[in-house]
């Protein structure tokens, strides 16, 4: 059996957490980032004098970035088309 049938395998093993950790955390900050945007965006935006305001901001908070996306591809588009911001 050659050397390299041996070694081959497990240096992929050894370094794919070298290459994937960077990638998934790269991915994850920015989760954390638009998940933050959202909330700060429906805290900050979604008028007061609508009772949603609340829902949405606990959706967001609760929800996590599903959340988030469920408020950037729902409400988000119906705020700014009905308030223009």
């Amino acid at each position: 059996m050659h050397p390299f049938t041996m070694i081959l395998p497990m240096a992929a093993f050894v370094l794919a957490p070298c290459v994937c950790f960077p990638v998934f955390g790269l991915f994850s900050l920015a989760l954390t980032a638009f998940w933050i945007w959202m909330i700060i965006e429906t805290a900050t935006h979604e008028p007061a004098e609508e009772p949603n305001k609340i829902m949405w901001v606990l959706i967001v908070v609760l929800l996590g970035w599903l959340g988030a996306a469920i408020y950037f591809l729902v409400r988000r588009p119906e705020r700014i088309r009905k308030y223009g911001r």
